[in-house]
């Protein structure tokens, strides 16, 4: 929700630079470049950060932390790989925790 949120106000404020562009460019530049880039960072951030991984594709050591994802309301346990620094998150059976 907040995603689209984000979304239909930089579409909104890109809408509006361009609209400007035709009356006064240097107002509307601005707020073009604005509402674009935070279009495409909105819908970067999707492809980028994917939050799930398999279970068999994670790595690291597992961190312990445990929450259930807001999203797909699944449980998912946290992994990091203390070389690079990544995070991975995987989602695992309620069955199998001890929680």
């Amino acid at each position: 929700m907040l995603r689209t949120a984000v979304l239909v106000c930089g579409l909104l404020v890109a809408g509006i630079g361009a609209l400007l562009l035709l009356v006064r460019p240097a107002d509307g530049l601005p707020a073009l470049l604005f509402g674009g880039l935070l279009v495409i960072a909105t819908v970067f951030e999707r492809w980028r950060y994917k939050w799930t991984v398999a279970a068999g594709k994670a790595q690291g050591e597992p961190t312990g932390e445990r929450f259930v994802d807001p999203a797909s309301g699944k449980l998912v346990e946290v992994y990091y790989e203390s070389s690079t620094g990544k995070r991975s998150y995987v989602e695992i059976d309620r069955r199998d925790s001890n929680d």
